[in-house]
């Protein structure tokens, strides 16, 4: 899970958190997958912990006589 603050200047309830009220300037996790939907909203949220990147997989290693 992401992270963001609540940047206005009222507390508002958040339906995508269950309905939740949100202090200002509290941190509230937020899913990694709508994390871009709350910090492209300035003036309202900040990002405090971006979403983890998936795991990276390696590249595969060629075998000898591979040309």
């Amino acid at each position: 899970m992401a992270k963001v603050r609540y940047v206005g200047d009222v507390p508002v309830s958040v339906p995508e958190l269950g309905g939740r009220t949100v202090q200002p300037d509290e941190v509230v996790e937020v899913p990694d997958a709508r994390y871009d939907g709350y910090v492209c909203q300035p003036p309202n949220w900040e990002g405090v912990e971006e979403p983890k990147s998936a795991p990276r997989k390696a590249a595969a290693k060629s075998e000898k006589g591979d040309v």
